[in-house]
């Protein structure tokens, strides 16, 4: 019998419903375990970021290793979170995370998309990521009736 994977993630843009298509899944398999988003399992340093202008932090005040850093933190905590024997299911996944700090590093240092790579990849090199996991990216399609993801960004 093939082992089912430790984590599942799915990635896509913001506020499409990843969220609310991972609880669905979980409700209706016990072997699943919606993991959500890295903020919800390290809340007390984003809810600092958050509180003012996170925008602006995000792509002006914070540095690449802070930002790094708090994205690999939550991501930890998050995959420590998963209970034995169930498959993580996430919302988006390590390699996306560290995407997202490579491309706002593009942004705010100026640098070109390898040197930012470098960058990330030197803050990140002594964090182990959890086990074998599998990634879905999902887009949503431009026909609404194709589209298993909402087009409005006031999905969940």
């Amino acid at each position: 019998m093939t082992r089912a994977p430790d984590f599942v993630s799915l990635n896509s843009p913001d506020n499409v419903g990843k969220t609310t298509h991972l609880v669905r899944l979980a409700e209706r398999w016990n072997g699943l375990q919606p993991l959500g988003a890295v903020h919800e399992h390290d809340p007390e340093p984003w809810a600092r970021v958050a509180a003012g202008d996170y925008a602006r932090w995000w792509f002006e005040t914070s540095t690449t290793v802070e930002l790094t850093e708090l994205l690999l933190a939550g991501h930890a905590k998050r995959a420590a979170a998963r209970e034995s024997g169930r498959t993580g299911l996430l919302d988006r996944c390590l390699p996306m995370l560290l995407a997202v700090a490579t491309a706002t590093c593009v942004v705010k240092d100026g640098l070109t998309v390898g040197e930012a790579f470098r960058t990330v990849a030197g803050i990140v090199r002594p964090f182990t990521p959890p086990r074998s996991g599998t990634t879905v990216t999902a887009f949503p399609s431009a026909r609404r009736s194709r589209s298993p993801l909402p087009l409005s960004s006031s999905a969940a």
